[in-house]
């Protein structure tokens, strides 16, 4: 079993034994981008949505999420090769890519409402809260991931996080959705549920236990589908949901 220490940084201490598992979030970190654009991409190419006929704000959304996991792949590219104050610099970069992208998606969906965009099967005040709920956390586990930087397998994981949350909307192009209907959701969360358990695996193989920043991952994961469900009956959000529809 190789063993890799939880460094407070990888300057300190054996840089190898810290970069001895590097290689798999960099694979990692490279399948999940990949889903998640395959997944878009798909779907413009089945001819369900006309990418000409989107509004601009949609392309702009697309563009700066285009960007964020070109970030998130580069990232771990650049610590696999040992390229740590670049690595650091882009980081503040990507943090603001991440607020840009987070804007945009929230912006995105209100409008999506508004003019009746959202998919048909999703209620309005569901839809609202699917698209806040998980752009929120997305930049919330970022910033924690930030807050944790000098905490090295602390601050990975919770980068993962942050991507496998926003896996949601990927899943929910590839998936039958309109054939699933109220399990669709839960069905998505347990394919999330699988990507923590690839980095629970991963951690008891290299550390010999399932690190906490993996075991918080999963908790969040089950409580963000949990919070977007109760908020599609809450009478605030269904109230909002209704003035948003009623302006557009």
């Amino acid at each position: 079993m190789v063993k890799v220490p939880n460094a407070a940084s990888p300057l300190r201490g054996d840089e190898s034994s810290f970069f001895a598992d590097q290689s798999f979030f960099t694979k990692f970190s490279a399948i999940l981008a990949l889903i998640i654009i395959f997944g878009f991409a798909q779907f413009a190419a089945r001819g369900i949505v006309d990418i000409s006929a989107a509004p601009v704000w949609v392309h702009l959304h697309g563009i700066m999420m285009l960007l964020w996991l070109g970030l998130f792949v580069g990232q771990n590219v650049l610590i696999q090769r040992g390229a740590i104050k670049n690595h650091r610099r882009l980081g503040w970069f990507s943090l603001v890519a991440a607020f840009v992208v987070v804007t945009l998606t929230c912006f995105t969906g209100y409008m999506a409402v508004a003019l009746g965009r959202q998919p048909p099967f999703f209620s309005g005040p569901y839809f609202l809260a699917l698209v806040y709920v998980e752009a929120l956390v997305f930049l919330a586990m970022i910033i924690w991931a930030i807050t944790k930087r000098r905490h090295t397998q602390w601050h990975r994981r919770l980068m993962f996080g942050a991507t496998i949350i926003i896996l949601e909307p990927a899943f929910g192009r590839l998936l039958p959705l309109p054939l699933m209907g109220d399990w669709g959701e839960w069905v998505i969360m347990l394919v999330q549920l699988g990507f923590v358990a690839v980095i629970a695996r991963h951690d008891r193989r290299v550390l010999g236990l399932v690190h906490p920043a993996t075991i918080s991952i999963g908790v969040i994961v089950i409580a963000v589908h949990v919070l977007v469900t109760a908020l599609a009956f809450f009478p605030p959000m269904v109230s909002f949901a209704e003035s948003v529809a009623a302006a557009g």
